[in-house]
């Protein structure tokens, strides 16, 4: 397969394994509707959403200073959720 196939193929798998990462988070949204505050499940689904545009944005950029402070960016943004998820 050329490397050209290749990237095909990674794309694809990075993509599958995104919408089964969505499809858990909205798994876990609706759980925690039921059980809690419809404003902080609001808050903990817009941090995932975010997480997940950050972490597409970092596979893309290829400065330095970019990676950095996307890097910063999920690691708050990981902070957020694990704060909200208590």
């Amino acid at each position: 397969m050329s490397d050209a196939g290749e990237g095909l193929v990674d794309a694809e798998s990075r993509l599958a394994e995104r919408m089964e990462e969505r499809e858990e988070e909205k798994k876990k949204a609706r759980q925690a509707a039921k059980a809690g505050d419809p404003e902080r499940v609001r808050q903990l689904e817009s941090c995932r959403l975010a997480r997940t545009e950050m972490q597409r944005q970092l596979d893309l950029a290829t400065h330095h200073a970019r990676r950095q402070q996307l890097g910063q960016a999920i690691a708050e943004l990981d902070r957020r959720i694990t704060q909200l998820s208590r």
